[in-house]
């Protein structure tokens, strides 16, 4: 697989976050990218910032941040007004990693942070006008058949299970026993079960590893929510690229298999997985070190014994 090609999809991210007010997160982006600052009175104060190349960047309110700050180096409780979520517009990788991961160390040095404490989370949309049903099933499947290791591997706190739980077994088994041939049909199914009207935004079925919610409503993107909150710039590079390879894995094989494969050693198949989906290289060592960091055994032999 050629890196540049599968690093070209047009993404989104959504970085939830606390220690500092929405209005100085706005501030900090604002001179960041030289851009312009709107104030939104809604229900919750919101912030848009325009950048010179004319996107648009949004610092909103999100009711799950548990919010902080720090008083005399201590973190206590604060405001919903430290309740911070930054909303990018449409991004390239190529083109944008090198200015998001700086805006992010910004943030940082600003006094945010994004803890596990936080509840906080990473949510990556990628453009979703090249799939199809087949695609989509694919993207499933991948997800069911690493859940465990994906969950492992990226450390998703149990408190921030309620908001990206596992892929559910009977919507797999549904997907791949109808084998369905339309966007409608996946759309059915992904549905089904659900007493909610599904133009509902906060709708229940949005709550897993992958969104097909968003998909479907509007804003024509596959969400991936399986990433704990930080403000660490190359964490948010590694999930931002594992995003980008599962889309690509999603896309281009003919099919995907939800059958959960054997795991010997985890550290060992999430090397190889990337290394399958062309996270290979020096370009991509910090992403592969992240990514097996907190699994079990070893990157170098499948088996113990091995020598």
């Amino acid at each position: 697989m050629s890196s540049k090609y599968f690093l070209e999809r047009s993404i989104g991210i959504e970085i939830e976050l606390t220690g500092i007010t929405r209005n100085k997160a706005a501030k900090v982006i604002a001179e960041h990218f030289q851009g312009t600052v709107e104030k939104k009175y809604d229900s919750n104060i919101s912030y848009n910032i325009k950048t010179p190349d004319s996107r648009v960047w949004k610092v909103v309110y999100d009711g799950s941040i548990r919010t902080q700050k720090k008083v005399n180096g201590q973190r206590v409780e604060a405001s919903k007004e430290y309740s911070v979520e930054i909303v990018s517009p449409i991004l390239n990788y190529n083109k944008d990693i090198k200015d998001l991961q700086e805006l992010v160390r910004k943030i940082r040095k600003a006094g945010g942070f994004s803890e596990k404490q936080n509840c906080t989370g990473i949510h990556i949309h990628l453009n979703g006008k090249d799939h199809s049903p087949t695609s989509l099933r694919n993207f499933i499947n991948i997800i069911y058949s690493r859940n465990d290791l994906l969950y492992d591997s990226l450390q998703i706190e149990s408190r921030r299970m309620r908001y990206c739980k596992k892929m559910d077994k009977n919507l797999v088994d549904r997907m791949n026993q109808s084998k369905p041939k339309t966007l409608a049909e996946i759309e059915n199914i992904w549905y089904e079960g659900y007493g909610q009207i599904r133009i509902r935004h906060y709708h229940e079925s949005r709550y897993h590893f992958i969104n097909l919610h968003s998909f479907f409503n509007g804003v024509g993107t596959v969400e991936l929510r399986g990433f704990n909150g930080t403000l660490h710039a190359g964490k948010i590079r590694s999930y931002i690229v594992l995003a980008l390879a599962i889309n690509h894995q999603a896309l281009t094989q003919k099919s995907a298999s939800s059958k959960k494969p054997q795991v010997e050693n985890p550290k060992f198949a999430m090397r190889t997985w990337l290394n399958r989906m062309g996270l290979i290289g020096g370009e991509f060592k910090n992403c592969r070190e992240h990514l097996v960091k907190h699994l079990e055994g070893s990157a170098a032999w499948r088996f113990r014994g091995a020598a």
